[in-house]
């Protein structure tokens, strides 16, 4: 485990009663002490009492001795697991298989991005054909000793000589973008900074491209740095000072813009956002345009995703009346609703995302959480559905309305991204590149199940497992699990989960409520007041995997992520009982004050703002995990993890939350704490940092579970 170097071990290193066999039973932990304060909230009349709010303010000498403790107690918990050695050597082998991305055609260049097996950070390389001989384009190793500097997106000129690309450092949101000729290698000197969630849109001359930023920190008040995002357009090889301001916001500080050139290169296209919110808006100009953009789409009454152009006539995949989707057709010259034109009626399926290729719509739909792939005319006959070999997820697609190919990348839990290319004529699905790994995926299976939540709701569930599983209750569970913010949970790969189910284990993936795995209302069923239905829905898999004698509760955990950590850490305090373990990574824990950190703002619309709303303030503080830890209660062992360079969950998330559990610790199961260092909320995180963190992981669970390597 990687953290900060640790400085006062002598002071902080805990008095651990390991026991003989990897099991924990009965243990007594001794946890670095965390000051209480004496702060105090006021909310609508209401007084909430905030002890650890010392913790928000990052890197201060007594923040910093209580994180150096909290790693080494974390460290020499697993540490203690026998087999953790085997375990991640494992995990290495797991992870070195060759990868690679769909490609994708710019100026008659083929570009992609290839992994070796245990690069920090996957390379790009060009073709000038399918066949030719792959040549570097841009290796992020390169850019930093530890590979902690990560390729966050990339734009190409239309002739495909140069590219804007954007990296970030050590996991962080914050964004820099550079340009580089692909043909010679040059690096242009000017670094465009500030570009947090920035686009870029090259001109179709190449001259120049429109990107978004946000002002200098420096030149605004704290809080406001996610303010006031602006659209510039630079040309390579001058400074970011001459870039000239092309569009900005003064009346609406909260709207962001995200610039996108059409693929003939005619119109620069603005996706126009406000955090999180569905409803999002759409400018648009002619790409050497001098006027104003034309604000196409300016209600904010529904979601618009821009799929592509014929001349003037503008494709979207709207939810407009339509909560499960539809394709409409603008003609910009006739822009006024009762001129649209409906393509692609509502189906049953709810689109997840669509295309253009080959003078053809290109539509995936979810069904049952899963992708399927439906091929239409411009005009919106059904021609034919795209037979994908297995149940599973579209992760990439690539082609242009007026090119005959088509790439698309296809995942599950047992299959590895694999590239395919269609055949517009025969309508056959062709093997691309196909990555061979180290791990006999005939012997396992993937299952569908559905079951009831606490109201009734039917609730898709995947499992993977071993075939031939026997149903007895004694197999170890981990139940995965997100709902939030329209994000689906399709069945998708891992290395590191393989290792799971090797030693036995069986991963369940849960697609409750709050994703969009059934369309928008799906996502409202589980945003705002009726947050609850997302703790349920996953509560009640839970009860389903026991009462069907897959696990029993002693071996049943439970892990998520960001929204997802904010999940376990709701259902293990509604229900301790439930639950034999819990992997709370980056999480959401104090829904009083989120808001108030980085990007938090960008959440209101899924979670609401109590200090604004009384009635908000009331259904969060009912599952605020922060806010709701209970002083004796056996909570189960439970790893939350968290990383010093995360600025979209700000680290005091974790810190506050392990501090309040520890002090309320009955004493029966360790609570710890795992900080990584130069890492953020996990984009980017290099492939040694990821499976250092797995290792850590598996070894506290197989501990805690009693279980060995195979």
């Amino acid at each position: 485990m990687k953290q900060r170097e640790i400085v006062r071990l002598g002071k902080w290193l805990p008095v651990l009663l390991i026991l003989a066999s990897n099991a924990v039973c009965a243990q007594l932990f001794r946890y670095p002490e965390a000051r209480k304060d004496s702060t105090v909230d006021i909310y609508h009349g209401v007084p909430v009492a905030d002890p650890y709010r010392w913790m928000e303010i990052e890197n201060t000498p007594e923040l910093n001795r209580w994180i150096d403790g909290q790693n080494a107690l974390t460290n020499t918990f697993v540490s203690a697991f026998a087999g953790r050695d085997v375990l991640k050597r494992r995990l290495v082998a797991l992870w070195n298989y060759e990868r690679t991305t769909v490609p994708y055609k710019r100026g008659g260049k083929y570009f992609f991005a290839k992994n070796n097996g245990l690069q920090n950070q996957d390379v790009l390389y060009v073709k000038t054909s399918l066949d030719a001989e792959p040549r570097l384009v841009l290796d992020p190793n390169a850019l930093s000793e530890d590979g902690s500097v990560a390729l966050v997106n990339e734009e190409y000129s239309f002739d495909g000589t140069l590219m804007a690309y954007g990296f970030s450092k050590s996991g962080s949101d914050q964004k820099e973008i550079r340009i580089r000729n692909v043909l010679t290698g040059k690096e242009y000197d000017e670094v465009l900074r500030w570009a947090t969630f920035g686009s870029m849109a090259w001109s179709k001359d190449g001259k120049g491209f429109y990107y978004n930023r946000y002002p200098d920190p420096a030149s605004v008040p704290a809080g406001e740095g996610t303010l006031n995002n602006k659209v510039y357009w630079h040309e390579p090889g001058t400074p970011q000072s001459s870039d000239r301001l092309v569009l900005e916001r003064p009346d609406a500080r909260e709207l962001a813009f995200a610039p996108a050139s059409t693929d003939d290169g005619e119109y620069v296209i603005l996706h126009v956002w406000r955090g999180t919110d569905r409803e999002n808006r759409i400018y648009y100009r002619s790409m050497n345009g001098t006027g104003p953009f034309v604000r196409l789409l300016d209600s904010a009454d529904a979601r618009y995703g821009f799929v592509d152009n014929v001349g003037q006539v503008f494709y979207f995949n709207t939810d407009l009346n339509a909560p499960r989707g539809r394709i409409v057709a603008i003609d910009t010259r006739r822009p006024k609703r009762d001129h649209w034109k409906e393509i692609i009626p509502e189906q049953k399926e709810p689109i997840a995302f669509a295309t253009a290729a080959n003078n053809h719509l290109v539509v995936a739909y979810m069904k049952d959480a899963r992708h399927i792939l439906r091929l239409f005319t411009m005009e919106g006959k059904f021609v034919r559905e795209i037979i994908l070999p297995v149940l599973g997820t579209i992760t990439g697609i690539s082609g242009q309305r007026t090119e005959k190919e088509l790439f698309l990348g296809l995942t599950s839990f047992l299959y590895p991204t694999t590239i395919f290319s269609y055949d517009f004529s025969s309508g056959q699905l062709s093997l691309f590149v196909q990555p061979k790994l180290d791990f006999p995926a005939d012997r396992y299976v993937t299952e569908q199940v559905f079951y009831s939540s606490k109201d009734g709701t039917k609730i898709p569930m995947f499992l993977t497992h071993k075939k031939g599983l026997l149903l007895d209750g004694g197999a170890p569970m981990l139940l995965y699990g997100y709902g939030g913010f329209q994000i689906s949970l399709t069945p998708s790969f891992k290395a590191s989960r393989l290792l799971w189910l090797e030693a036995g284990g069986v991963y369940a993936s849960a697609n409750i409520r709050g994703g969009s795995e059934y369309g928008e209302e799906w996502h409202q069923a589980g945003a705002l007041e009726k947050k609850q239905n997302v703790f349920d829905d996953f509560i009640a898999a839970a009860e389903w995997l026991v009462r069907n004698r897959y696990t029993k509760t002693s071996r049943l955990a439970i892990m998520g992520g960001s929204n997802g950590g904010l999940l376990v850490a709701a259902c293990m305090l509604q229900r301790p009982d439930l639950f034999g373990a819990v992997l709370c990574e980056v999480p959401v824990t104090d829904m009083l004050r989120y808001h108030r950190f980085t990007v938090g703002r960008f959440w209101t619309g899924d979670y609401g703002n109590a200090e604004e709303n009384p009635e908000h303030f009331r259904f969060l503080k009912a599952y605020s995990p922060l806010h709701n830890v209970i002083k004796g209660v056996p909570y189960p062992p439970t790893l939350i993890l968290t990383a010093d360079h995360d600025d979209r969950v700000v680290p005091a998330h974790a810190l506050k939350f392990g501090a309040a559990l520890q002090s309320a610790d009955a004493g029966k199961n360790p609570i710890l704490l795992r900080i990584e260092t130069k890492a953020g909320h996990g984009g980017g995180k290099p492939v040694s940092k990821q499976i250092e963190e797995a290792a850590d992981m598996y070894a506290f669970l197989l501990r805690v579970f009693g279980m060995s390597m195979p």
